[in-house]
């Protein structure tokens, strides 16, 4: 029979998980809105085609992704030390001021200001994941997750589909529209955010563990954790390449309008909405977070398979909705690792994680973009536009393997040791 203070713990629980839930979503679509036109204020301000534009993005890409790296760890520890609801509110205003400076940018060199400043406030996400296991139960996390990838996910079928119709207006427009949408999102945060993180579960803030080798090395306490960060690596160079490839890729094969393709990454988000807002929580409790893992894993190398050999714009959208099985990866697999640390390590956990992902990512564009250059620059000996996307098939197969290899040795994941 359910107590009050049961029924009472469990809305409140939904309660937070429908603040961050907003929290999140509004934070996806100022990002998601400036997806359609960036090649094009890239090319605008550099003087270049589309790809000049994608050489150009990899290297924008490399120091977004480069000062997530450096400052997840830190942003993570700051959260567990102070809360999770300062740091949200000023990452979130710190990324308003952010487009601002780019839709007035003049020059690359302020498109490159522009996203050092973003990756600084990008770093907060692992303090989003932190609120979501500080609110949900072991047994609840995968569904709290899926929470979080629900909100991005309709924030990627508005965003995009805005960012593509204000696109049509001018390619700085929707700079403008995310800046407002990153300040009004701070101040839903300062009136509306509850703090999830108790006083009593928090922790001294340590400079050696705010930093990326810090963080990396109080991981190895959780020997499982260590394990499955190939995985995590090879599923970000995965997931990576839609971010880095997609605008490049479907601009010169198919030659599609900033509005399609805002419409097709609307595509995407809807697809991965559902799977996050209704058959995570059906699914992974049937089948299992471990079979979760896979599914996500070969279903998301079957979509990029898909996307490399697309031949026309009905069989990419085919494959854009097939996409989002891919979602069932990253929750599964973030609940397996938050059940292995304790209350006041989660911002640590989501800061280390945030940072081995944000390591990749500087490898990422740099790698994907560089296969994309090179398979369809003039001179190339194959054109094949879609090479980056068969790659990022083949990362997410060995990510399988490598999974599998980790069950099979069937590693017991140790207590860990007081920190010095």
């Amino acid at each position: 029979m359910t107590t009050n203070s049961e029924t009472t713990a469990a809305q409140s629980t939904r309660l937070a998980l429908a603040f961050i839930f907003i929290t999140a979503m509004l934070d996806s679509i100022g990002l998601g809105i400036i997806i359609p036109v960036w090649p094009k204020l890239i090319a605008e301000v550099a003087h270049e085609n589309i790809t000049g534009a994608a050489w150009w993005g990899q290297w924008i890409g490399f120091v977004y992704a480069g000062m997530q790296f450096l400052c997840a760890p830190f942003i993570g520890n700051l959260s567990d030390r102070f809360g999770r609801r300062p740091v949200l509110i000023a990452s979130l205003l710190a990324l308003a001021v952010d487009y601002t400076i780019m839709g007035f940018a003049p020059t690359l060199l302020w498109l490159f200001i522009g996203r050092f400043l973003s990756g600084i406030a990008g770093a907060s996400y692992p303090t989003i994941g932190a609120y979501i296991a500080d609110v949900t139960p072991p047994e609840k996390r995968a569904s709290g997750f899926g929470v979080m990838g629900a909100a991005f996910s309709i924030g990627f079928i508005l965003g995009p589909a805005m960012g593509g119709i204000l696109g049509e207006y001018g390619a700085r427009m929707p700079f403008f529209a995310a800046a407002a949408l990153s300040f009004a999102n701070a101040l839903f945060g300062l009136f509306v955010l509850k703090e999830s993180l108790a006083k009593e579960n928090r922790r001294a803030f340590e400079w050696w563990r705010a930093n990326p080798v810090g963080a990396l090395h109080a991981m190895r306490r959780f020997p499982l954790i260590v394990g499955l960060i190939a995985v995590i690596v090879l599923m970000r160079l995965a997931h990576d390449a839609n971010p880095v490839l997609f605008t490049y890729y479907v601009m010169l094969k198919f030659h599609w309008s900033t509005a399609t393709v805002g419409w097709a990454m609307a595509t995407v988000g809807a697809a991965l909405g559902v799977v996050y807002m209704f058959l995570i929580r059906i699914v992974i409790p049937k089948i299992g977070e471990t079979n979760s893992v896979y599914l996500g894993l070969l279903g998301g190398a079957l979509a990029f398979a898909g996307y490399a050999f697309a031949p026309n714009t009905a069989a990419m959208f085919v494959f854009v909705g097939a996409y989002a099985v891919f979602g069932f990866a990253g929750p599964a697999l973030n609940a397996i690792m938050s059940k292995l640390v304790g209350p006041k390590e989660q911002g640590e956990l989501q800061g280390a994680l945030a940072c081995v992902g944000s390591l990749t990512s500087v490898a990422a564009p740099i790698v994907l973009t560089q296969i994309f250059f090179y398979f369809t620059k003039p001179a190339t000996p194959v054109y094949f536009p879609g090479a980056g996307y068969f790659a990022a098939s083949v990362f997410l197969v060995m990510a399988a393997l490598v999974f599998t290899r980790l069950r099979a040795a069937r590693p017991v994941a140790a207590a860990p040791e007081p920190a010095e």
